[in-house]
This record gives C-alpha cells, structure tokens and sequence, in this order.
C-alpha cells in the first residue's frame, strides 16, 4: 500500500522509480514489478533493489536519484529528510504517530467502541494510522471501556488462513519490544484491563493479543511513544477543552478522529486540532486519493504530503516559459523594466 502512494504518480509523471522495500516484507513489492511488467511497463521505468542501510544511502546520495519519498518511524525518517536534502534532492519522509480518538459525552458507545476496536487492533496495531490513544470525555470512560473490553474478548488471535481475526506481529524482536512497553505500562501505574502478553493460540508466529490500558496518563512511555502493536491506552479527561490540548500538546500530528452527534464540536475540532487527517466518527481517516496525506510536527519531514494534488507537484518541477513573436515594427531599445500595455 505504501510505495503506491508514490510510485503510480511518479510514473504518470514521466519519472523512472527504484523502490527499496522492507528487507522484512519484500515479496509484496517484488510482485508489483512482476504485474507491471507483464502488464508492458517497458524496463527500467520500475526498479528494485533489496537491503538495509547501506542501500538507503546510496539512494539518498546518488546524483541520479532526483527525489525521495519515505514512510517509517520519525527517527529514521528523520535521518532521510535530513540526508536527503543535504544532497541536494527533494525529500518527503513520513514518520511515525500517536493517533487520539477523542470520544464526547454524546457519542454513540456502540459505534465508538466498535471504532476503537478496528482502528486500534486491526493490522496487529501495524499501521501509522492505527488508533492507539483513546481520549475519553468524563462521564463516558466507564462505559465505555466495558463495551471496548466486551468487545476485545471475541477477538481471536492467531493464524489468519484458520479463521483468526488478528495474526502475530511482523517479527520476534519486535514483538517483544511491544511487549516491553506492555511491561513498562504496568509498572509506570497504569490499569492494565486486558493483557495482550497472556494470549499464545499456539504453533509458530509472534503473537501478542489485543491490550487495553485505562488511566494512563501523559507522563507514560505507552503514551509518549509510537508502540506499533495493538496497544490501545484510556486517557480521562474532564472537557473538550481538555481533551483538545491534550491531543495538540503531543509532539505527533499523523491523525485524529472524534465521536459526537454535535456537529458544532465537530467542526470546531477539525478547526482547532493540530493534526494533518483528521476524522469524524471516523476512527482512521485516511483521505480518497485525490486528497493528499500526510502529518503534522514529529509525523512529516518535508513540506509536501504522499499522493494526490501535492504527490503530483512532488513528482514535477514547473517551468515558465515567456515568449514573443516579433513584429519588427516594435524593436528599438528600451532600457526600462517590460511591461505590457
């Protein structure tokens, strides 16, 4: 999903591309080659190259590589913008998240914690715009969390060809990483609700199962760093106000969502929030292709977001061109500025 934000419309615009996909699921991609060669991309229009590091910096300092577009967690993505444009190419580089989903006393319980359940735990809490922050407005946390908690209890965890409806995490490393913070949670004073780390359907894979912290507050690792699991931590607050500042306050901006029936909150949140995606009653707001997408502060390096009218600037460099054809009648000199009359 991620390189075709990029690549179909670096094409349609007349580049040639080199895709250097994750050295921890590159079959996907290679794939992607294989179906646009066949479908008669002629060669060498689509690339790729495999490896780690040593790959990416030779793409980000290679004098025919003309721009670089990036998605991964801010501190690497950070190290390309800044490579990047150190020689002197165009760099768009996404980084990572801590989406809120901020939850009014006049929401729908039902449809929040149906929404905080999909956006919080699908992909295994894989993916930038997974909802790993949920931002209840008092009275509705108690609630709230006992439906969430209902919920996360028919979640079934394990191998997705027998019918399970989250798999393992994409590696060992990292699944103890997740499950760390999972650690750290507990002892920093959170209320662990359900715990992930007890959840082994069995056989081989990385498995962790859905976790659900309440009271966590801002001073907690779980809440001030990108976990990437399926993590879903409970922040109670008294206000929007509160709940607003909160979510402003934090060095993220990718997405947000908020859940009412008030259309006046909702236009005043998507107003006053200070992130790039925002939804309402939308747990993961990803824009139709013809939006662009993208972040704000810690979530994007660069000024330009991924696809849609600013993927199409990205991908060209404007050109004017002023021209005259000459009536010899309107020679002579004239050492002024032009004008047109």
């Amino acid at each position: 999903m991620v390189p075709m934000w990029f690549f179909p419309i670096a094409i349609a615009c007349g580049n040639t591309v080199v895709v250097k996909p994750s050295e921890k699921d590159p079959s996907a991609i290679m794939y992607v080659a294989e179906l646009l060669k066949e479908a008669g991309l002629p060669d060498g229009v689509f690339n790729v190259v495999h490896g780690d590091k040593e790959a990416v910096d030779a793409l980000l300092t290679h004098p025919g590589i003309k721009s670089v577009s990036f998605v991964g967690s801010t501190p690497i993505a950070q190290y390309v913008y800044e490579t990047g444009t150190k020689a002197g190419k165009r760099v768009q580089a996404l980084g990572g998240a801590k989406n809120h989903m901020v939850v009014l006393p006049d929401a729908d319980l039902d449809l929040a914690a149906d929404s905080a359940v999909n956006a919080g735990f699908g992909s295994a809490g894989e993916r930038c715009m997974a909802i790993s922050v949920l931002v209840a407005v008092e009275p509705v946390a108690d609630p709230l969390i006992a439906k969430i908690k209902e919920r996360m209890a028919k979640i079934k965890t394990g191998d997705g060809t027998q019918g399970a409806d989250m798999g393992p995490l994409v590696t060992k490393v990292h699944r103890d990483k997740v499950a760390s913070y999972i650690d750290a949670g507990a002892k920093e004073g959170a209320t662990l609700v359900v715990d992930g780390r007890e959840v082994n359907p069995g056989g081989e894979g990385f498995w962790l199962g859905p976790t659900l912290f309440d009271n966590v507050t801002t001073k907690m690792s779980i809440y001030n760093e990108e976990i990437f699991g399926p993590v879903l931590s409970v922040i109670r607050v008294k206000s929007y106000d509160e709940a607003l500042k909160l979510v402003n306050d934090h060095k993220y901006g990718n997405g947000t969502a908020i859940f009412t029936n008030d259309g006046g909150a909702a236009r005043r949140y998507q107003n006053e929030v200070e992130v790039g995606m925002v939804g309402v009653n939308v747990p993961i707001p990803v824009p139709m292709a013809y939006f662009s997408f993208g972040g704000w502060k810690a979530s994007l390096f660069g000024d330009t977001h991924a696809h849609g009218t600013e993927g199409v600037h990205f991908f060209t460099r404007g050109k004017v061109v002023t021209s005259r054809w000459l009536d010899p009648s309107h020679g002579g000199l004239n050492l002024g500025f032009p004008t047109n009359v």
